[in-house]
């Protein structure tokens, strides 16, 4: 049986990040956007059968061996549907037991950038950084260091190292509530982390 793409349900309402990440931000990033991505996956797929029970992590860690005539779309919308996918699973409701940074967090995050500050700043002028449309990653390499990096539009991270934490910095994802203000959205993004699921406790 062929398997075809679904749009996931969020783990928690879609006010429960309020006041970072507004409800409206939140239903409309989920239901349209998220769910165009999935849309145009399985459209692209309809000639490829064979391509339909793939994971996504194979087809966009090896798109070479996508065959040409949908490489582009799965590059693009299969990349939309796996970072949504994470991202939605990154964040924890205001307040709740995965929002805390733990002992074994810290002292991970310490290791790797010295402080929680450092490394807030660090992701913070990545996401900055990005001209246009992307996303900032929390990466870990082979060698199990943690490293941060960017992607332009939805390209995945997965040739620089495994994602364990991402950020969406498309206008989509906050101009609702934060219009034009993208250092505002990232230090809300700070408070809404499932640090439980990002760093495994």
């Amino acid at each position: 049986m062929l398997i075809m793409h679904t749009l996931p349900p969020l783990p928690y309402s879609y006010d429960a990040l309020e006041p970072y990440i507004d409800e409206q931000t939140m239903r409309i990033h989920h239901v349209k956007h998220h769910q165009g991505y999935v849309d145009k996956l399985n459209a692209a797929l309809e000639e490829f059968p064979e391509l339909q029970n793939k994971k996504l992590e194979e087809l966009l860690g090896n798109l070479n061996a996508v065959p040409e005539a949908v490489r582009t779309a799965v590059r693009n919308h299969g990349g939309g549907h796996w970072n949504h996918s994470f991202f939605w699973q990154i964040l924890a409701p205001v307040n709740s037991q995965g929002s805390t940074l733990t002992e074994k967090g810290r002292t991970l995050l310490e290791k790797n950038f010295g402080r929680v500050e450092d490394f807030q700043t660090q992701f913070k002028n990545t996401a900055l950084g990005l001209f246009g449309s992307g996303w900032a990653w929390l990466i870990k390499r082979v060698d199990g260091a943690l490293a941060i990096t960017s992607t332009a539009n939805q390209d995945t991270p997965f040739d620089q190292g495994q994602p364990i934490l991402g950020l969406d910095v498309w206008e989509h994802a906050y101009y609702l509530k934060y219009q034009n203000r993208r250092a505002d959205y990232i230090d809300a993004f700070f408070k809404v982390i499932n640090w439980r699921k990002v760093l495994m406790g």
